[in-house]
């Protein structure tokens, strides 16, 4: 409240309000910048989709995935088998269903494993700089220096099949990138005021890593993981297809593929069907990685 005078002598009550200003939280900016990039909420729901899938196929999938029925071999898809049946007569959609889950678990737990392994060795490399900062580095460059595929089927030939060696190879495929992103990232926050500050009082490299320097780095390690899972489910797609990968009769999409392709024109669904899977997975997680990247760029948040 405040009085004016006017010219002729009277003074003139006037309110004085403050304008009202809305705050909007850091996570209700992030979250209405995801909510903006209409590409992305598609493939979060596809994203849940394919997981509510790969969760629920014991309850969805009418039929056993691995029980045959050779009388009816290479059936069309029809009402009682809703994407037909392959060569020996088995389910494609109870496959299907079953192998979404197979992905999922190796797609998943290898870039778990691979950004693990890279995020420690590019913060290492990062903060440690000199002789340390070369060696990791260097080997980081070797592996790259071989094709992903390559360096899979090198791995698994040395450690034979199985989903375990499966997510161990691709993880090793993965961990240079990750490696690389946080090395570089690293590199630039070790020399921040902040991280000046934490050192001057005596913290300790590992307090730093873990306290200053990660978390500035996870929207970046975030948006590189959603990305590598859907490079993961190809890769361990492409090797299925070789017979490198989980061995049969257990379903996986690769395997899928492989088997139906000698019935490409008499019996085309039973590579396209597993081929449309991986595609719609594939570009799922990648839409949602678009997403990511809008939400933890601070100049794209609302």
């Amino acid at each position: 409240m405040a009085w004016l005078i006017h010219a002729s002598g009277i003074k003139v009550e006037m309110s004085m309000q403050a304008p009202s200003v809305k705050f909007v939280s850091q996570r209700r900016r992030m979250w209405n910048t995801f909510l903006r990039n209409r590409v992305a909420v598609l493939g979060l729901w596809l994203v849940i989709a394919v997981v509510l899938l790969a969760i629920g196929a014991p309850w969805i999938a009418a039929k056993d995935p691995l029980i045959q029925d050779p009388k009816n071999r290479l059936s069309a898809p029809g009402i009682e088998y809703l994407l037909g049946q392959d060569t020996f007569g088995r389910d494609i959609f109870a496959r299907l269903l079953y192998a979404a889950h197979i992905s999922l678990v190796v797609g998943l737990c290898s870039v778990l494993l691979g950004g693990t392994l890279g995020v420690t060795l590019g913060l290492i490399a990062g903060y440690s700089g000199g002789k340390i900062e070369n060696l990791i580095m260097r080997l980081v460059d070797v592996l790259m220096a071989f094709p992903s595929l390559l360096l899979g089927i090198t791995v698994l030939a040395v450690l034979g099949s199985g989903i375990e060696k499966m997510i161990l190879a691709i993880g090793i495929m993965l961990s240079p990138a990750f490696a690389r992103v946080v090395h570089g990232n690293t590199l630039s926050l070790k020399e921040r005021e902040f991280v000046e500050a934490a050192r001057c009082i005596g913290a300790r490299q590992v307090r730093i890593l873990r306290i200053h320097i990660l978390p500035n780095i996870l929207g970046d390690i975030l948006v590189l993981g959603s990305l590598w899972t859907a490079s993961a489910i190809r890769i361990e797609a492409n090797l299925s297809f070789i017979g490198l990968g989980i061995s049969p009769p257990t379903p996986t999409w690769g395997n899928m593929i492989r088997e139906g392709s000698v019935h490409l024109l008499n019996a085309p669904w039973l590579s396209v069907f597993p081929g449309l899977a991986i595609l719609v997975t594939v570009l799922a997680f990648n839409l949602l990685g678009d997403g990511l990247r809008d939400v933890f760029d601070p100049r794209l948040q609302l």
